[in-house]
């Protein structure tokens, strides 16, 4: 569906995806899995193209869960390949179009091909300033939270932080996503209806949009879809208006 008259205003700031579906998709035609991945990677163009174009200023995806790690090691290989060489197709897309490449996650964990080329390219883009990529890969939200305590526990306990003074801010700027505002957004793809530990402390306030399209057939149309469903929620945050 399209936008019958594109409206650039009350759009929001920062719109998180989980790209759910490769699989699935996959299996509809007789695929192995892997193609599923290879194809998602053009709807991730089109949602990068469609936030450039409207001035969105972050986009987190969820590409690579910790819970991932628990699927075939042929799988996870397939990934940490796909990722690799997405970087390397999309280095000049990024640079030149001004897009700012983040991770968040446990970066270490990566192998080190990927680990390489994610680094170099951050380092490339850091100074871009026109849409925030955030990669979520090795990403857990409860993992990140409990980090957080730990870190938090371990300045109090240095007396780096007192514990009166602790509070949402401080929180905030112990997580991964310390320099990015919390999600206006969260799409779903690919039908089903949770959010599988992904930004459970950024998304409070989130909008949230479910969609029964698995991930590659997500097009620029579907995307625009879920920002024009956006627009007509009214966002109250625990206040009544």
């Amino acid at each position: 569906m399209i936008m019958k008259k594109e409206d650039f205003t009350h759009l929001p700031n920062h719109v998180a995806i989980i790209m759910d579906g490769n699989g699935r998709w996959a299996k509809k035609i007789g695929k192995k899995r892997a193609f599923g991945h290879e194809n998602g990677t053009k709807s991730v163009r089109d949602c990068i193209d469609q936030s450039l174009r409207l001035g969105i200023k972050n986009l987190t995806l969820y590409v690579f869960s910790t819970e991932n790690w628990n699927r075939p090691k042929f799988e996870v290989n397939a990934l940490m390949d796909l990722l690799v060489y997405s970087l390397e197709n999309e280095r000049v897309n990024l640079i030149e179009n001004g897009i700012k490449l983040n991770v968040i996650g446990e970066l270490e964990t990566l192998k080190d091909k990927a680990k390489t080329k994610l680094k170099s390219i951050i380092s490339e883009t850091k100074s871009n300033k026109k849409l925030n990529l955030n990669l979520a890969i090795s990403y857990g939200s409860k993992q990140e939270i409990v980090n957080v305590i730990r870190e938090i526990s371990n300045k109090v306990k240095n007396n780096i932080i007192s514990v009166k003074n602790i509070d949402e801010n401080i929180i905030n700027e112990h997580l991964y996503t310390r320099n990015l505002p919390n999600v206006d957004l969260l799409i779903r793809t690919g039908g089903e209806k949770r959010v599988s530990n992904f930004l459970l402390w950024q998304i409070a306030y989130a909008e949230m949009y479910f969609t029964d399209i698995l991930w590659p057939d997500f097009k620029k149309e579907d995307f625009l879809h879920a920002l024009q469903d956006y627009q007509k929620r009214e966002r109250r945050f625990g206040k009544i208006i």
